[in-house]
């Protein structure tokens, strides 16, 4: 065993001794991957697929369908309370009773968090974006199990904070399918055997799910109504949405918003400022009025709800996608793209250059400054028809998946 090993197993093995320890006071994430197990029943050869929280299991959820689809038995973890929550909402459809996809969460990464899930050996372990436990991998490669990462994702900011136990980790991957050239150069210098350019799967996530029958009487209420649906918006960017959208009711009052923050630990805090500012709202998370006239005096739907969003985009008139105002990431705009919206990011989309730019060079998207917001919804809200109609994507962003599952397919066990 390398020095390396030997320290990382000694601090993650006295954490969790501590933690275990401290149970009953820890937050949900924590307590959740401390008690993390798998399902029973699970025969040598299941694939494990890591999808650390809410963005990868979304994205995670047509590669899963084409796993089982082959004949895979397939077990999903995930590394949150919140994308727990998602994966229970998910799972149904995603198994639609065939017993071949289960999930659960991610354990904690010291060897008695591990021992039950590699009790039964999977076939092979495939993580999204950028999932790298150090004394998993090890495990792993001792036992010759193939170590997948698929839509690699991995800046050279990230890269430059990467410690030495990282690198050890990918150095023990089988295979990197990276999103983009930039993560596939950085896993490179970072160590991995073997990278290779998949694409990005985000331009190939399958069509949303229907929203739920509470939405007819929103649509009815508000047909006629000029539609702005914001999305993952992060903190700072809430009062910039609502001051365009303040701005574009002096002109279009019956202009109507949906607003749905990234992260679920912020939907409070974003339904107090609603309400500090008096805006008249309500909570998706709540009853639903029986009809359209509960929805008369509605300005404002918080969407506090997981999964509903690349659905809601298809109600709107104009989409604006955050993280890339008060923030140098940006979101994934490809799913009000596809819905037919106009859609109008923040400068900073570094994290999504490769889906922005041909987004932009065909006219879809716009980039706006945080100054010029309000004047660009409301330049957008006139040229946009009142309703979306979903529209095809520029040539060449899809095909990731299918490159993608081209590329895993040699390290996958022969399906049950």
């Amino acid at each position: 065993m390398q020095l390396l090993d030997a320290v990382y197993l000694a601090a993650v093995g006295l954490s969790g001794a501590v933690a275990r320890s401290l149970l009953r006071g820890l937050g949900p994430d924590a307590r959740l991957r401390l008690e993390a197990a798998p399902p029973e029943g699970l025969a040598p050869g299941w694939l494990w697929v890591h999808a650390v929280s809410v963005g990868e299991l979304i994205l995670a959820e047509g590669f899963v369908g084409r796993l089982a689809a082959a004949g895979q038995r397939v077990h999903v973890t995930t590394g949150t309370a919140a994308g727990l929550d998602l994966l229970a909402k998910r799972l149904p459809g995603w198994d639609a009773g065939s017993g071949a996809i289960t999930g659960g969460a991610f354990p904690l990464d010291d060897p008695r968090g591990l021992r039950p899930f590699l009790a039964v050996p999977p076939g092979a372990f495939l993580a999204l974006e950028t999932e790298l436990w150090p004394n998993l991998l090890r495990e792993l490669a001792r036992r010759d199990i193939p170590r997948l990462v698929v839509n690699g994702r991995l800046t050279a900011r990230s890269l430059r904070r990467g410690g030495p136990w990282i690198r050890l980790a990918a150095s023990r991957l089988t295979l990197v399918a990276a999103r983009d050239p930039e993560s596939l150069e950085a896993f490179r210098t970072l160590g991995a055997p073997r990278v290779v350019l998949g694409g990005n799967l985000k331009a190939d996530l399958p069509p949303p799910r229907p929203l739920h029958a509470g939405w007819d009487g929103l649509r009815e209420a508000w047909q006629a109504a000029a539609l702005v649906v914001a999305g993952n918006t992060v903190d700072g960017e809430e009062p910039l949405v609502l001051t365009a959208f303040r701005a574009l009711r002096a002109v279009r009052p019956d202009a109507r918003l949906i607003l749905a923050p990234r992260r679920p630990g912020r939907f409070d805090a974003v339904a107090d400022l609603l309400a500090a500012d008096g805006w008249h709202f309500r909570r998706a998370s709540e009853p639903w009025p029986r009809d359209a006239a509960g929805w008369a005096d509605t300005e404002v739907l918080l969407l506090d709800t997981l999964g509903e969003l690349a659905a809601a985009y298809g109600e709107g008139t104009v989409a604006l996608v955050g993280g890339g105002w008060t923030w140098h990431g940006g979101h994934n705009p490809v799913e009000p793209a596809a819905a037919g919206l106009p859609v109008l990011l923040g400068p900073g989309f570094q994290n999504f250059v490769d889906l922005v730019n041909p987004l932009k060079a065909a006219g879809i998207v716009q980039i706006t400054e945080r100054e010029a917001l309000a004047d660009g919804l409301l330049r957008a809200v006139d040229q946009a028809p009142r309703r979306a109609r979903p529209r095809a994507l520029p040539a060449g962003l899809g095909g990731a998946l299918e490159r993608t599952l081209l590329l895993v397919s040699p390290y996958l066990p022969e399906p049950r």
